[in-house]
Formats: structure tokens, C-alpha cells, sequence
């Protein structure tokens, strides 16, 4: 592993609308992939090279959206910057016991070319050069069928050389023209997956498992499975052993935004640092323990 890792998230980050018990709404910023590197890089520091990968549009709300990623430390070089576009937007609306609707505007969303534009040449060729590559399961569906099948031949170049493929399920059936269209997907990237932090819930929406022994069955050439399971402990099979991490209590739960994301920015960072897959849940839960205690995806830095 290199001193100074270099990881890659590619997905989309969106204006966030939080809706506010009076009805207003707080504007704010966010995305699975983006929640990831924020809290990735905030761990890690700057002895890392954290880049987000993306597309926006030219408009104030794309400058702003990389102010604040530029302020988290945040590489911006494969940020492309699309003439007209703009970025989606989704609402989160949340019940007296924390849990989340999520209501979405994304259907122009510049992110939707971002490996289709010529200006994509360089940053897929530029991909496998980063120690670890991170996409989720949001990315595939906005990506597009094009946009998936380049962004899986910079996936089989990644490990080629010496790099690792990281993936979040993160299964939202809206996203998709059917489940047989996600299902497809997913099994196709899959196969060139190193990290597979998965959470149980999407697994069994997704492919109808029944249990966690169905969910390791169905993914025997992947090193490093980590099994998300909320409020309960996260199992974990690593080089053929299996164990379980026990997740932290927390008395009030605000909002489960951001919950797994931020997880999986503390595992993959306590992996980097060369701890155990244990001592990395534990961070994990740590983290997402925290996190759901304030209202949105990022909490402040302090």
C-alpha cells in the first residue's frame, strides 16, 4: 500500500432538501458515494488523495457543490463540468423514529454522461491508477448501460494493476427500469469486486435472499465481504473466516441518513491504515453511531 493512498468514489452527489418538522426545508448537499469520500478523507487527512469522480452542470449550484468539496479536502480534477446541465435534487423527509423518504428529481442529471463525453477519456484511462476504485450501487443505475460497460472495463484494469474495487450495493429500486435490469448489472460488476460492504436489507430487496449464510453463498470469489445489518452486529468473511462485530447502542436516533455510507468511509479507511477487518467494523459502527444522532448525511466537522 502506497504511503499516501490514492481512492477514487465515483457517483453523484445531489441538492439535498432536509424537511424540517415546521415544514421548511435546509438546503444542503449529498449522495451515497459523495457521503463516503467526505467522511473518508476527514479520517484519513491529508495523507491520502481522496478524488471525487462526477459530472455537474455550470450553474451556482454546481460551483457550489465543489466549494464545500474543495473545503473537505476533496481532489476535483475528475470532476467534469457539463454546459447547461445541472445536478439532481432529492428531499428527505424523516418520521418521529428516524427512518427516511426519500423523494428524488434526477432525470436530467449531468451525471448521467459522465463517462459517455469525450472529456471522460482521460479519467477512465486514469482510474486504474488509484490503490483503491469505490462505486456503489446508485452509481451503476445512474451511470447508464454505456456508462456501466466502460466503467467496468476501468474496473478489470484496476486490479490488473495492483489496485483494489471497492462496492457498496446500495440497492433503490426506482432507480432502475426493472429488477431483472438491476440484477443484471450488479452480477456483472460483481465479478471484479475486491470490498463488497453490502447491507442486508438491499441484498435480500434486490436478489431475495432469505438470510446472511444465502447473501456469503452467492459471492464466494470475493475476498472481503462486510454485511451491513443496521442496529445489529455486521458480519464479516475475510480470507475464509467468518465473525461478527457488535454495533453500538445509541439512545436517540435523529436521522439514519448517510448511516451505511458513513460505515463504509470508516471501514475502508481503518483497512488503509492496516487494521483488521474487526478493528475496521468497529470504526465503522462507531462513525455511523455518531452520524445518525444529527439531523442530514454530513455532520460538522467539530
Amino acid at each position: 500500500m502506497n504511503p499516501k493512498p490514492r481512492i477514487a468514489l465515483i457517483g453523484e452527489c445531489m441538492i439535498e432538501l432536509q424537511q424540517r418538522a415546521d415544514g421548511s426545508l435546509q438546503q444542503s448537499f449529498g449522495g451515497d458515494t459523495l457521503n463516503t469520500a467526505v467522511y473518508l478523507r476527514r479520517d484519513l487527512g491529508e495523507n491520502s488523495c481522496v478524488d471525487y469522480v462526477t459530472a455537474l452542470g455550470d450553474d451556482s449550484f454546481s460551483d457550489a457543490m465543489c466549494k464545500h468539496w474543495a473545503e473537505e479536502g476533496l481532489g476535483l480534477e475528475r470532476v467534469q463540468r457539463l454546459p447547461g446541465r445541472l445536478p439532481g435534487l432529492y428531499c428527505i423527509q424523516t418520521d418521529a423514529k428516524g427512518e427516511r423518504k426519500f423523494l428524488y428529481w434526477r432525470n436530467e442529471a449531468a451525471v448521467r454522461d459522465c463517462f459517455t463525453t469525450p472529456a471522460a477519456e482521460p479519467i477512465l484511462a486514469a482510474l486504474p491508477t488509484y490503490d483503491r476504485v469505490y462505486f456503489s450501487g446508485v452509481t451503476l443505475a445512474v451511470l447508464g448501460e454505456t456508462g456501466r460497460e466502460r466503467l467496468l472495463q476501468a474496473l478489470i484494469e484496476t486490479r490488473r494493476r495492483g489496485g483494489k474495487v471497492v462496492f457498496d450495493n446500495n440497492y433503490r429500486p426506482r432507480l432502475w427500469a426493472s429488477v431483472e435490469a438491476a440484477r443484471a448489472a450488479y452480477h456483472t460488476v460483481l465479478a471484479e469486486v475486491d470490498i463488497a460492504l453490502l447491507t442486508e436489507d438491499d441484498e435480500q430487496a434486490l436478489f431475495g435472499y432469505e438470510d446472511s449464510e444465502q447473501v456469503f453463498a452467492a459471492y464466494p470469489e470475493i475476498a472481503e465481504v462486510v454485511l451491513k445489518r443496521g442496529a445489529d452486529a455486521c458480519l464479516i468473511r475475510c480470507d475464509g473466516e467468518r465473525f461478527a462485530v457488535p454495533a453500538l447502542v445509541v439512545e436517540k436516533v435523529v436521522d439514519t441518513t448517510a448511516a451505511g455510507d458513513s460505515f463504509s468511509a470508516a471501514y475502508l479507511a481503518g483497512r488503509l491504515k492496516g487494521q483488521t477487518p474487526a478493528q475496521a467494523a468497529l470504526a465503522g459502527h462507531r462513525l455511523a453511531s455518531r452520524v445518525i444522532q444529527v439531523p442530514g448525511a454530513l455532520i460538522p466537522r467539530d
